[in-house]
C-alpha cells in the first residue's frame, strides 16, 4: 500500500457521513468543534460564505470543496454578516450514513453536501496533523477531475439514493477523503518552502525510504538499508529524513510498526506472538514491552478493551 492510503487505513474509525442539505436564504449556521474527526462541505448549487474561527469569512462557489482536517468549529452562511444559528444538521451525530435536510422555505437556495469522518486522536499520523485548519479547493475548470467525479456522484446518490446505496456512499467518501488529500499535495506551489509531512512525501529519496517501510514493516530495517533505498549516503540520508519526517528514521519505524500491529491487534484474531512477528519483533517480550511504552497497556489488554487506550507517545 502506498504511504497516505496507509494513514488513512490506521485513522479512520467508524463510519463516515454525509448530508445533503438545501438553504433557502436568508440563513446562516454555525458547526461546532467535534475533535477526534475531520469534516468536509461542498457547494452544489449557489453561493454562500465560509466564517472561520479567526480571519476574514471566504467566499464558496458551486464545485468548491472545503476540508477541515482537525475537526475545528466553524460557520457557513448566505451573508458574511449573517448572524448563525446553532445546528439544524449534524452528520457526525445521526445514526444514519446519509440524510438529507432543508432549512427554510423561500428565498434564494444554495445546496451543500457535508460529511464527517471519525478518526482516532491516539493514533493520530504526523501527515494528518500537518494540514492546515482549513483547506480550501475551489473550482477550476480541467483541475482535479476525480475529486469533481466524485462529488458529483457522491451528491446524487444522496440526493436519490438507489438499491446498494449504502455500499456506493461509503466508498465514494472514501474516494473523497483521498482525492481531497491528493489535491492539496497536488497544489503545493512548485518550489515553495513545503515543510513536515508535505515535503516529506514530495522528496524522492525520503518518500522512497517511507515506502520501503510501509511496504514491508517486518524487515529488519537501519539506518544505512533504509539510506540504500532512497540512493543517499547514511548521514546525508539521516539528516533529510529527520529534518522533513520531523523524527529520525528508525523512531518513525518503530512508530509505524506499533501503529500496524494495534490495528491488527483491532481488526484481528492473530496471535500475539503473530502480531510481533508481522511488525518486526523477534520475541513476543521485546514486541509487548514496546507496545506498552507507545499505548500505555499491554497488547493483551489493548485487544479486549477493543483498541482503546491513550497513547503514552506519539510520533512528532
Amino acid at each position: 500500500m502506498d504511504v497516505l492510503s496507509d494513514v488513512i487505513a490506521i485513522m479512520r474509525s467508524g463510519r463516515p457521513r454525509s448530508a445533503r442539505v438545501a438553504w433557502h436564504g436568508p440563513w446562516g449556521q454555525r458547526f461546532p468543534s467535534v475533535p477526534g474527526s475531520a469534516g468536509f462541505q461542498v457547494v452544489l448549487q449557489g453561493s454562500c460564505w465560509l466564517i472561520p474561527p479567526t480571519g476574514d469569512p471566504v467566499a464558496l462557489g458551486v464545485g468548491d470543496v472545503v476540508f477541515f482536517p482537525h475537526g475545528h468549529g466553524y460557520g457557513l452562511a448566505d451573508s458574511p454578516a449573517a448572524s448563525l444559528a446553532e445546528p439544524a444538521c449534524d452528520p457526525m451525530e445521526d445514526a444514519e450514513l446519509f440524510v438529507s435536510d432543508l432549512v427554510g422555505r423561500s428565498g434564494p437556495v444554495t445546496v451543500t453536501l457535508c460529511g464527517g469522518y471519525q478518526l482516532d486522536p491516539a493514533r493520530a499520523h504526523p501527515l494528518l496533523r500537518d494540514l492546515p485548519e482549513v483547506i480550501h479547493l475551489p473550482a477550476r475548470v480541467g483541475r482535479h477531475p476525480e475529486l469533481r467525479a466524485a462529488v458529483d456522484l457522491l451528491g446524487a446518490e444522496v440526493d436519490r439514493p438507489g438499491l446498494g446505496a449504502d455500499t456506493l456512499v461509503l466508498a465514494l467518501l472514501d474516494m473523497l477523503l483521498v482525492y481531497i488529500l491528493r489535491a492539496w499535495f497536488a497544489d503545493r506551489p512548485a518550489g515553495s518552502q513545503a515543510a513536515g509531512w508535505s515535503a516529506a512525501l514530495a522528496d524522492p529519496a525520503v518518500n522512497a525510504a517511507l515506502h520501503a517501510i510501509h511496504q514491508d514493516p517486518a524487515r529488519p530495517w537501519t539506518v544505512q538499508t533504509l539510506a540504500d533505498r532512497a540512493r543517499l549516503s547514511r548521514a546525508a540520508f539521516s539528516k533529510r529524513f529527520t529534518a522533513l519526517a520531523g523524527q529520525p528514521p528508525l523512531t518513525y519505524l518503530t512508530w509505524w510498526r506499533l501503529a500496524v500491529a494495534a490495528r491488527m491487534l483491532r481488526e484481528s484474531d492473530a496471535q500475539l506472538g503473530e502480531v510481533a512477528t508481522r511488525v518486526g519483533y523477534t520475541s513476543e517480550f521485546a514486541f509487548a514491552n514496546a507496545f506498552k511504552r507507545e499505548y500505555g497497556l499491554a497488547p493483551g489488554r489493548y485487544r479486549r478493551q477493543g483498541g482503546e487506550a491513550v497513547s503514552a507517545s506519539t510520533a512528532t
